[in-house]
């Protein structure tokens, strides 16, 4: 009787101990700044349920907007350190780290859709390689819309600034406004209806998707399209994390980001038309520069570019010359 019992045992137990690995599901937090209405944010939860239905289950992404899990300047490190296994971080953020991270920063650049593609394919090799340095994969990355410029009083020239008070949220920002005479203040997109709310802040420059979500028509009542740069967001992965997957695994996330690029920038165009309509709708005024203000932002621009070619060196230079051919 037990040598019967036994090896029956003996297979009940072993198909037990089968199931978990039959369906063993990873798990992975993606850390995100942005509220979950952002156009940012809604293609990476995307993602994420592109990545669920391509692996079976196998692969659950799930997306921590608005800065609920880190805070946006923490989030570069937390995916390197591994705390979180993706992040989405604005690489003009990181530029006083590395130059290079910040050049899609520098104004009147790249000032379309089409030349910031341009810019993007000569900076992609150097964005690879550093994060590849640090630990971390660049599985995609999406500009946002273009710049403008927000304030509460009519600009006729870069004069007008002087004195404002204005929300930085980048080397970049700031550096325009210590150059136009305007008050920097870092504040991150979370904080920045109260920010306005309280006179913290009463100007900035940013695009018409972040107007629409901080709701700046409530606060601001100009904004002019200068379409200065175009910054862009990139989604990252820790390495460790990347190689630890199975090939299918691997190969899902890198087509699901590679759908997520393509459907991120169709919707940022889409989201700039739609966003400059909503900001008139609700009563602020949306308008080109007077010529003698975009005029005085391109001198800023040059002034910006020759700054940064001397700090980020060789490499730099290696860049701006690819981006320009």
């Amino acid at each position: 009787m037990k040598r019967r019992i036994l090896p029956l045992t003996a297979l009940a137990l072993a198909c037990t101990l089968s199931v978990p690995s039959a369906f063993a599901q990873t798990k992975w937090d993606l850390a995100a700044a942005y509220p979950a209405t952002n156009f940012h944010t809604e293609n990476m939860m995307q993602l994420a349920t592109d990545v669920d239905k391509a692996t079976g289950g196998k692969l659950k992404i799930t997306v921590h907007a608005n800065a609920a899990l880190f805070k946006a300047p923490e989030i570069k490190r937390a995916v390197q350190g591994g705390q979180a296994q993706m992040g989405e971080i604005l690489l003009a953020n990181f530029q006083n780290e590395w130059q290079l991270f910040g050049v899609d920063g520098l104004p009147f650049l790249a000032d379309s859709y089409d030349e910031s593609k341009k810019l993007y394919a000569a900076q992609k090799p150097f964005l690879e390689k550093k994060l590849g340095e640090q630990g971390m994969t660049l599985l995609y990355a999406v500009a946002w819309p273009p710049q403008g410029i927000y304030t509460k009083k009519a600009l006729a020239t870069a004069a007008d600034l002087k004195g404002i008070k204005w929300r930085a949220y980048s080397p970049a920002t700031a550096r325009i406004a210590e150059l136009v005479g305007a008050q920097p203040v870092t504040v991150q997109a979370a904080e920045f209806s109260q920010a306005l709310a309280t006179g913290v802040v009463e100007s900035t420059m940013t695009s018409g998707a972040t107007g629409v979500d901080s709701k700046l028509y409530e606060h601001l009542k100009f904004y002019y399209d200068t379409q200065a740069w175009l910054p862009k967001n990139a989604v990252l992965v820790n390495k460790k994390a990347f190689d630890a997957l199975d090939k299918p695994l691997q190969d899902a996330l890198r087509k699901a980001g590679a759908d997520a690029e393509a459907r991120g920038w169709a919707a940022s165009a889409k989201v700039n038309a739609d966003t400059l309509a909503k900001l008139k709708a609700n009563g602020m005024e949306v308008l080109p520069p007077p010529a003698a203000l975009k005029a005085d932002m391109t001198k800023v621009g040059d002034t910006m570019l020759k700054e940064w070619l001397e700090k980020a060196g060789p490499d730099g230079k290696a860049l701006i010359d690819a981006y320009r051919k």
